[in-house]
């Protein structure tokens, strides 16, 4: 016998057959004609942008030294630390080390002007 025979025998069946699709529920849908807008849904959270300049300035210049470093598991290299922290406009990168809290921290230069530059494990940069 071949085998060809029952695969064109099992062919039209396949193609009969509807497709299984998976899905997963993650909560409950609203109710009472709530909008996911109003029925308490997760909400969006901006984080800053630190790799790109703004208006010709540095990333790391102006409002962005205000941003809070979080503590946290850093993955980042050194070597990709150093490149995150030099995209943000920070030159002569020196003693970079991650501290304990997962935040790197190093001295650098912005604008000419020494700073204490840190980098969170999101990839957050901020003057210290």
């Amino acid at each position: 016998m071949s085998l060809r025979r029952p695969i064109l025998v099992l062919l039209p069946l396949l193609a009969a057959t509807p497709a299984l699709a998976q899905t997963t529920v993650t909560g409950q849908p609203a109710t009472g004609g709530a909008s996911s807008a109003t029925s308490g849904g997760q909400n969006a959270v901006t984080r800053p942008n630190t790799d790109h300049a703004r208006d010709g300035k540095p990333a790391g210049a102006g409002p962005m030294t205000n941003v809070k470093l979080e503590q946290g598991a850093n993955s980042f290299t050194e070597g990709e630390a150093r490149s995150r922290l030099e995209k943000a406009g920070y030159h002569d990168v020196k003693d970079l080390k991650k501290d304990t809290t997962g935040i790197w921290r190093a001295n650098a230069t912005l604008d000419g002007k020494p700073t204490a530059v840190g980098l969170d494990f999101k990839g957050n940069v901020a003057a210290q």
